[in-house]
């Protein structure tokens, strides 16, 4: 796990709301960042590295295969989490009550 998501799991570990969060976690031939098994959620933390084309390529493909699943995703940069953890925590908050 990078700085960002050791940060963003603090907040996850024990639970957002009463729900919990996996990290690392195998969804058909991927592996998410964080996933709330309850509400279908992902969590991605995005770094530098997927900036770059080819990745954000297959970031796009991989989300799309997760998503017809009935999969929902979130996805945040790492800059969000070291800067704007409470944006972020009410991101996930709302998108949880959504779902």
């Amino acid at each position: 796990m990078t700085a960002s998501e050791r940060t963003l799991w603090h907040h996850l570990r024990p639970g957002l709301d009463g729900l919990r969060f996996r990290r690392q976690y195998g969804i058909n031939a991927y592996v998410v960042d964080f996933y709330c098994p309850k509400k279908h959620l992902v969590i991605e933390v995005d770094g530098p590295s997927h900036d770059n084309p080819a990745t954000k390529e297959y970031d796009q493909v991989r989300q799309r295969e997760i998503e017809a699943l009935g999969i929902h995703f979130l996805r945040f940069t790492n800059q969000d989490v070291d800067n704007e953890m409470y944006t972020v925590l009410s991101t996930i908050r709302s998108t949880l009550k959504k779902l």
